[in-house]
């Protein structure tokens, strides 16, 4: 399961961070690594991009590179 495919007000667990190079270290650089949680905010009347709420803070995050966050609920 990716973060894409969480529901708007479910929390997720991440469990590996797909993606090679400066995506992979650009996604780690907005807060989301191993064993971080995310809480899923709003998704835009288009479905990009996707508002979460991780380490008190949030964050919008496309969903190519949402696709790239393993999760587990």
């Amino acid at each position: 399961m990716t973060l894409r495919d969480v529901k708007i007000g479910e929390t997720a667990k991440v469990v590996k961070l797909n993606g090679e190079g400066p995506v992979k270290r650009r996604i780690m650089d907005m807060g989301l690594t191993k064993g971080v949680e995310v809480f899923v905010r709003k998704v835009a009347p288009l479905g990009d991009p996707i508002e979460v709420t991780v380490r008190g803070y949030e964050l919008s995050i496309r969903k190519a590179d949402a696709e790239m966050v393993e999760v587990e609920e």
